[in-house]
């Protein structure tokens, strides 16, 4: 079973992308182990904390070490990425060298109440995630309208076609780890 290092973008208990990442990891089943960073720990990226590392940054360094890939699930705030997120990757990319994400094979997906998903965000997002050296799954994209009913509090997908997308989404992911995730050095030095 290979492990999925998970990265939600809201710090929110009710956060519609925590819940559809715990949907896709129930029907992940013994595919896919999902351990979720805790990015609320982490303090705003300063370069002059490395002499002494606070332990919420080793511990979350340590975390995408030894995942063999990640998922990032994002809302999407004013046309953007959270910054959650971009002070994730910085601490994730640091010190100098010896970048946590540098060859793991990585998804992208979002959920938003609004009809375009997270379309916008994902796509700021996209255009930078490969300078970290993550290697980024184009397809399928995932821009998730959450309607209410939608998903249950057992996480049960209440709608026969969603619960086909997202369990083929996360087969998809799956193969994608497969895929790359022992090439992934090779692949992300080309």
């Amino acid at each position: 079973m290979k492990t999925v290092a998970v990265l939600v973008g809201s710090l929110s208990p009710n956060s519609i992308n925590r819940q559809l990442t715990r949907t896709l990891e129930k029907l992940a089943g013994g595919k896919l182990k999902f351990s979720y960073a805790d990015l609320g720990s982490l303090p705003h990226y300063d370069n002059e904390l490395w002499s002494n590392p606070p332990a919420a940054v080793t511990q979350f360094k340590q975390l995408v070490e030894s995942a063999d890939a990640v998922l990032i699930a994002m809302p999407e705030f004013n046309r953007s990425f959270p910054a959650l997120i971009k002070n994730a990757l910085d601490w994730g990319s640091r010190p100098w060298g010896q970048s946590s994400w540098h060859g793991k094979p990585t998804a992208l997906i979002g959920a938003s109440v609004g009809a375009v998903g997270t379309a916008a965000g994902q796509g700021h997002l996209r255009s930078i995630l490969p300078v970290y050296g993550l290697i980024l799954m184009g397809q399928p994209e995932m821009y998730f309208t959450m309607k209410p009913g939608l998903i249950t509090d057992d996480l049960e997908v209440t709608d026969e076609a969603t619960a086909t997308f997202l369990s083929g989404w996360t087969d998809k992911f799956a193969a994608f780890i497969e895929r790359y995730g022992d090439v992934a050095l090779d692949v992300a030095a080309e």
